[in-house]
């Protein structure tokens, strides 16, 4: 049976699956990332891991996977398949589409973001399936976002478009990695609620999951740090519908894992923002969960497989009732991923 690779590798573990040519998840796998040893036994986990995909295929559906995709975190240069740098993965211009292609016993290899490649499955088959233009923002330890426009989403000139949270929303605030102060993601991200939250409930193991329970049993601490929270959202949120005009705006990741909780005040702050020339999008949670990064790397190496043999059926077709009066050998482009 024909299926590919899909891999997402996240800061602690890794999702992968093997999916077949019509989006069926043939067989799902967990395996931990591994990074306390260091950024090359981590690549080579990620090797290891397709590795035992690839043998798990041949095994079960009589042959290897006709390709592979893998969504990774930080920067990535997915034109050159290579995982530029990663913080959390300790890892710096790792040719990681080389490697595992080679791995692979040469089969194609599309490498993506981990955001933009989550977003991508959320845009086709999951809370974004029939918009034209939606933003894709997940909350989690920080803040990001992927723009799908026409069923694709957009990397930017240097692969870092839709860094949403690193948008300043509160001008002298709190410090940020990157080196502003005030980000999106210190004020607003699950891990921001969860500091603010500890410092004001005085429990230093508290997280944002007890904030918004505390939320929804009355406690005023509580209230106010949500309130900090989804009113610095609403003003990132706001620049990004200014800025992109979509039709959905898609929140994921732990934070909109309390649900109305965060999406009824969230609606009514951002509508309190809209102006006469903006257009409200509608803002809806994310559908896919953690296997969106999984699902969307599935999608990137069907996509692979799709235009490498449109390409070759291109090259090898002679036009009809065409005479060439010089004769040429051409041969099959690799098509970027």
């Amino acid at each position: 049976m024909r299926h590919v690779i899909a891999l997402d590798v996240g800061g602690t573990g890794m999702k992968a699956a093997l999916v077949g040519a019509d989006g069926t998840l043939l067989h799902e796998a967990r395996r931990p990332t591994g990074r306390a040893r260091g950024a090359d036994a981590v690549v080579e986990s990620i090797l290891d891991f397709a590795a035992a995909l690839r043998a798990h295929g041949i095994a079960h559906y009589g042959e290897p996977a006709t390709a592979a995709g893998v969504a990774v975190p930080g920067i990535v240069d997915a034109a050159r398949g290579i995982a530029v740098y990663a913080a959390n993965l300790g890892w710096s211009d790792v040719p990681l589409r080389d490697l595992l292609s080679a791995r692979l016993e040469g089969i194609p290899v599309a490498l993506g973001h981990d955001v933009r490649t989550g977003g991508l499955a959320e845009g086709r088959i999951g809370a974004g399936k029939g918009a034209d233009r939606f933003l894709f923002v997940p909350l989690g330890t920080g803040i990001a976002g992927a723009i799908g426009i026409g069923g694709a989403i957009e990397p930017g000139a240097h692969g870092s478009a839709g860094e949403i949270g690193h948008i300043v929303v509160r001008p002298g605030g709190p410090p940020c990695g990157c080196g502003q102060r005030g980000c999106l993601e210190r004020l607003a991200s699950a891990s921001a609620v969860s500091e603010a939250w500890a410092e004001a409930s005085g429990d230093p193991e508290a997280d944002a999951a007890d904030c918004a329970k505390a939320v929804e049993s009355g406690d005023p601490r509580a209230q106010e740090v949500w309130r900090n929270a989804v009113d610095a959202l609403a003003d990132g949120l706001l620049t990004a519908l200014t800025l992109l005009d979509p039709q959905t705006l898609i929140i994921g990741g732990g934070l909109a894992e309390a649900g109305e909780t965060l999406f009824t005040p969230l609606r009514a702050a951002v509508a309190a923002r809209v102006v006469q020339f903006q257009t409200l999008p509608e803002i809806v949670p994310a559908a896919l969960g953690d296997t969106a990064g999984c699902l969307g790397a599935g999608l990137l190496a069907w996509d692979l497989v799709n235009k490498q043999e449109s390409t070759t059926h291109t090259t090898h077709t002679t036009p009809t009732n065409t005479t060439p009066t010089n004769t040429t050998t051409t041969h099959p482009t690799e098509v970027p991923t």
